[in-house]
């Protein structure tokens, strides 16, 4: 089925290219509102803001255009990593991985991670929610509220159920169309193993124990349906929305406790915006804490060692980084089965220890083989697939860290991944749960052998583990919300000492979502909007 909106029209592309071109000839030095970052979260808020057309947005995003082929085919998001729509950063070396440095790749592009991700919808599971309201003291960041925001931005595609999902909002979601035999494989095989299963992993699957389902997915028209897509590129041709790619955020200007604007490098040079009313921060969890440390807002020992005067001294800007790690098992295909839509089309969320109340793991079916730089001597089979599966609910808690005061120095990030010892118990369990489904009589059919890790004893396969250890690409948690003295913006997002600033990203969230973190940033995303434009009477 053919989905149209009015920003397909082969007019719109041309209208907003000249738009855009005309904006970007005629800067202004005063905006509204500055929003740094066309990500997930950055690109709903630009929208929103700029839907009162009295109100003039400065959206600004360090990449480049969306419009290439890596991008827009599902299939393609492999080929991005590594390449210009990719930050390219890398963590220190961990011992407790073998001493290997992890890359950790994050958007660089229009759409920030929703450009380059596997545009898989996982909307977080009940008890993340009912943390964050906790956390930050106010109920609307809760379960039921925000299950009331999903059915706002929906254009749910699949089976009708009104209670949990809605219908004709930005968002294009649906279940994987026409999935490969491996997905269906992987629900056989969870059932097989007593694991309930679902028609949908959001909704009533995420509110209990957890278990299986084909994944949810962010394709339209056969294309990448990312944020950008979704919120900010229909609204490209409005006269009071100034989009500006290729320009990288350095810092936000304070004065007298006051965000005013920012300073940006841009072709080669620097450059200040002044903010009118607020500056918002939607540059990801590394980059976001990266620019208010360079602003002067963090641990006071981190700033002076790079002689940036101390502004605001918030000791937790930078610290509580987390991220899901995975640990790929592979097997090998009887016969070549290509891959379909984004190549993962099924997911599994599930408990390390039966006595937990909430799944702790996270599962998804990959249609080629992903194995990690050091597992791949082990044989690597021309055809296979891989069961994606690692941490959802990780103990282990980083930092992000400057290494210069220089916008074009990247920053030091400590991932501290196995930092504490159950993460490693957890990862075991795994393991453990992926052989299993991926040797039941489900997968049979379609499959010669185990690939590896195969059966190996308690140290083997703590070896293995450690060596096979990637990301997700799941980056969040470092300028968390809440109301202790680690926290960085409150409830309503804002910068604690600090007027017209804000975070909107998943910087902010206390503790990772369960599952993949693009659906939870586009709610945060909304909710800095409602807060923004309830404080200015918009």
């Amino acid at each position: 089925m053919i989905n149209y909106q009015p920003s397909d029209h082969p007019d719109f592309a041309a209208r907003a290219a000249a738009n855009q071109a005309e904006r970007a000839a005629d800067l202004k030095t005063t905006y509204d509102f500055i929003v740094c970052g066309a990500g997930s979260a950055g690109s709903v808020l630009a929208r929103r803001l700029a839907e009162n057309p009295a109100v003039q947005v400065l959206l600004i995003e360090a990449g480049g255009s969306d419009e290439r082929t890596s991008v827009m085919e599902p299939g393609a998001w492999p080929t991005n990593l590594g390449t210009d729509t990719d930050w390219g950063f890398m963590a220190e070396p961990n011992p407790a991985l073998n001493g290997r440095a992890m890359p950790m790749s994050m958007g660089k592009v229009c759409g920030g991670g929703s450009s380059i991700n596997v545009m898989v919808w996982a909307r977080g599971h009940r008890s993340d929610w009912d943390h964050f309201a906790a956390e930050s003291g106010d109920a609307s960041w809760g379960y039921e509220a925000v299950l009331g925001l999903y059915r706002e931005i929906e254009n749910w595609q699949g089976a009708a159920d009104p209670a949990r999902r809605g219908s004709g909002g930005p968002v294009f979601v649906q279940p994987a169309p026409d999935p490969g035999p491996a997905a269906y494989a992987m629900i056989d095989a969870a059932q097989e193993l007593g694991i309930p299963t679902y028609a949908s992993p959001n909704g009533q699957m995420m509110e209990g124990a957890g278990g299986c389902a084909i994944s949810d997915l962010v394709i339209r028209n056969g294309k990448r349906h990312s944020m950008f897509r979704a919120f900010t590129y229909p609204f490209l041709d409005r006269p009071n929305l100034t989009l500006l790619t290729d320009t990288q955020v350095n810092r936000v200007l304070i004065q007298d406790g006051r965000a005013f604007g920012v300073e940006v490098l841009r072709n080669g040079a620097l450059h200040r915006f002044k903010a009118a009313h607020e500056v918002i921060l939607s540059l990801g969890a590394i980059q976001t804490p990266t620019v208010l440390m360079r602003s002067g807002i963090g641990e006071e020992a981190e700033l002076r060692a790079h002689d940036i005067k101390l502004v605001s001294k918030l000791s937790g800007v930078g610290a509580n980084l987390q991220d899901h790690v995975s640990f790929g098992c592979t097997w090998e295909y009887r016969e070549p089965i290509a891959p379909r839509n984004n190549g993962s089309e099924a997911t599994l969320y599930w408990k390390s220890d039966a006595a937990l109340a909430d799944p702790d793991l996270l599962f998804c079916q990959v249609e080629f083989p992903v194995p990690s730089p050091e597992t791949a001597p082990r044989g690597v089979p021309e055809h296979g697939w891989t069961m994606f599966a690692g941490l959802a609910q990780p103990k282990s808690r980083g930092r992000v860290r400057l290494v210069s005061a220089d916008p074009n120095v990247g920053p030091r990030i400590e991932l501290n991944t196995f930092g504490h010892p159950d993460d490693l118990k957890a990862a075991l369990a795994c393991v453990e749960l992926c052989r299993d489904l991926g040797n039941t009589q489900a997968f049979a059919p379609l499959v010669t052998r185990e690939a590896m890790p195969g059966s190996l004893n308690k140290a083997d396969m703590e070896q293995y583990v450690r060596d096979a250890a990637v990301t997700y690409w799941h980056q969040t948690c470092s300028a968390k919300m809440g109301r202790d003295a680690m926290s960085v913006v409150d409830a309503e997002l804002r910068v604690y000492g600090i007027e017209g600033l804000r975070v909107a990203d998943g910087s902010i969230m206390p503790t990772i979502t369960t599952g993949n973190t693009m659906a939870p940033c586009v709610i945060i995303g909304e909710k800095a909007s409602r807060y923004i434009r309830a404080t200015h009477g918009l």
